[in-house]
């Protein structure tokens, strides 16, 4: 665990952060938020961004409660909105939040970074999972690889690879076995990409008006990683999936969260000309690099380094702020995290949840507000 008094050290002005102890899809209640918002504020900081208020698989698939839910997840935007919080990130990826094949990747600098490598997990599903129809979603090749990575792995390193996988998935914690997760899996054998999408574009329908009266901003954090895994649908990896959902509920309530590391596992994503093409619709960002290798394989890269241009990136952004102000907009924040962060120098000999120790975001932090003085500079801002 990081402590306040670190953060407000680093740097940071504001907090990202959520209240993970209340199980999915209850109400958030104003006495949890304010003590939450009150120990932030203590610390000399601002609880900018909730993220997240977790979407229930229920609403996901439009089964059992789903309604019920929908009625708490309102109800939690209202709560926030009395109490000051106004920015709220969510995803809608089915089953897992994220998911990485190693946690603990060595850099060639000795730091720790997050992997996914498309044998190995090609492995997990063929050979550990041994998904139904998964056979028929590889290559020959690739198939041939991912039995080449099994045969090699002891029995600890696929024990490993198991928990790596299902680490993104919520309450992960408390342990899942395989036979758990497939049943999970399962769940969504008849919900493809239009069904999930349309379940997205009917749930924004019910609680964007809530958030309008509440006069909160939601953003949707993009698929990570952003394309099919585990034959689960994947509905926003692409510029062309953002338009749509946006268009799908046209309020600017209804945002993006720009997570310029999941979006940039895909090189046909555009980073820079989608701040200038929908800048006006993010409501939070997320600034990290990743590096991809032309193999379906991408690591966590340092902050400037990797196949994100940052530097065209926070160029775009910071136009896209100088317009919201000549604009007279009054969401002119666009809160930014530095997220995701190698593990390294005396993090390296702690525990720490994967991809969010100390001192690599600290790192991207400087870089990054260093990065965006130096362009304000050059534009005379």
């Amino acid at each position: 665990m990081v402590p306040l008094s670190h953060i407000k050290m680093a740097g940071a002005t504001g907090i990202v952060t959520a209240l993970h102890h209340i199980p999915n899809g209850e109400v958030w209640e104003n006495e949890e938020i304010l003590r939450r918002k009150k120990e932030i504020e203590a610390a000399g900081l601002t609880w900018s961004v909730v993220e997240s208020i977790p979407v229930h698989e229920d609403i996901k698939k439009r089964t059992g409660n789903y309604q019920s839910y929908i009625e708490n997840y309102k109800q939690s935007i209202a709560n926030l909105g009395e109490c000051g919080i106004d920015i709220v990130c969510y995803n809608f990826m089915p089953v897992l939040d994220w998911t990485r094949t190693d946690l603990s990747y060595e850099m060639v600098d000795g730091s720790r970074a997050l992997r996914f490598s498309m044998e190995e997990f090609a492995a997990f599903e063929l050979h550990l999972l041994k998904r139904p129809g998964a056979d028929d979603q590889y290559s020959e090749e690739m198939k041939s690889k991912a039995q080449k990575v099994f045969d090699t792995m002891s029995e600890d390193q696929k024990q490993l690879l198991v928990s790596n996988v299902i680490a993104g998935l919520p309450g992960a914690e408390e342990g899942y076995s395989l036979e758990q997760f497939q049943t999970v899996l399962d769940t969504y054998k008849e919900i493809g990409e239009n069904e999930l999408k349309n379940n997205l574009y009917q749930f924004l329908r019910e609680i964007i008006p809530a958030a309008e009266k509440a006069g909160v901003l939601m953003a949707i954090h993009p698929d990570d990683p952003p394309f099919p895994i585990l034959g689960l649908p994947r509905i926003v990896s692409t510029e062309a999936d953002a338009l749509e959902l946006l268009n799908a509920c046209e309020s600017p309530n209804n945002g993006l969260c720009f997570c310029t590391g999941s979006y940039g596992v895909r090189e046909d994503n555009d980073l820079s000309g989608m701040v200038e093409r929908l800048g006006h619709r993010i409501n939070f960002i997320h600034l990290r690099s990743t590096k991809r290798d032309g193999n379906g394989n991408f690591h966590e890269a340092d902050h400037l380094d990797g196949d994100v241009d940052m530097y065209a990136v926070m160029k775009a952004l910071v136009k896209e702020q100088e317009k919201r102000k000549q604009d007279g907009r009054k969401d002119i924040r666009m809160p930014m995290r530095p997220d995701h962060g190698h593990q390294m120098l005396d993090d390296l000999n702690k525990t720490t949840n994967p991809g969010y120790s100390a001192i690599g975001r600290l790192r991207g932090l400087a870089e990054l507000r260093g990065l965006e003085l130096g362009i304000r500079g050059g534009l005379n801002l």
